[in-house]
């Protein structure tokens, strides 16, 4: 059973990133999910792929680049030089969605996709076949601390039943947005396998390693 916390450092003191980070690699992190935003594709902006290569130097847990930004292509590679593990891209940014994933893959990254909560899930389902990762959105993205939407969790269940329908759909479906105690129960149960959580995490600096434990266990005990 796969089941992997991902803390956004969004949500970090980005004053003492680095002694976020590695608090959250000690604490048991999987992976850390990280934001790339251009202010135009969301109100908001965020992290460089200077970032990307300074946490690099500092965790070697999987590094999973979330690309919330217009003209996604041009940012692929310099992000993957520098340490990401998992490019995702959402499916919103780009006319050629399908160009874009080919290319992370050809540069040597995993691929991912991300849906926002509007998006229908028949938008990204011919990509199945050649991605990693499917990102669903929860929240609607560019801000952390929101709350999560509840008609996501039938969303993510809707993925999971069309996951186990073909043998050659074989990637992993991530949640980012408004996870916490509750909701991770939800998503775990409807299929999800990773979990981003940015607020819920970081607001507790002091209980990390709790906050994190407690999540996965509530994941996977959801999950049987």
């Amino acid at each position: 059973m796969t089941v992997k916390i991902a803390p956004s450092i969004l949500s970090a003191d980005i004053m003492n990133l680095e002694r976020d980070v590695r608090a959250a690699d000690q604490a048991g992190a999987d992976v850390f999910h990280i934001d790339m935003m251009d202010g135009n594709f969301v109100p908001n902006m965020s992290f460089s792929p200077n970032v990307v290569e300074g946490m690099h130097r500092v965790t070697d847990k999987p590094l999973d680049i979330h690309m919330m930004m217009e003209n996604p292509d041009a940012y692929v590679k310099p992000v993957i030089d520098a340490g990401a593990s998992t490019v995702l891209i959402h499916a919103e940014s780009t006319q050629h969605i399908y160009r874009s994933i080919e290319l992370v893959k050809k540069l040597g990254a995993r691929a991912g996709v991300v849906i926002n909560p509007g998006t229908p899930l028949e938008t990204v389902k011919e990509l199945f076949p050649i991605i990693d990762r499917i990102l669903v959105m929860t929240v609607n993205p560019g801000f952390g601390g929101q709350q999560f939407i509840p008609g996501m969790t039938k969303k993510i269940q809707r993925l999971d039943q069309l996951r186990q329908t073909a043998a050659d759909d074989n990637f992993d479906i991530e949640v980012d947005g408004g996870i916490n105690p509750e909701t991770i129960k939800q998503c775990a149960k409807a299929g999800a396998d990773i979990f981003v959580a940015g607020s819920y995490l970081f607001d507790g600096q002091d209980g990390l390693k709790e906050r994190i434990d407690g999540l996965r266990s509530m994941a996977v005990e959801a999950k049987q």
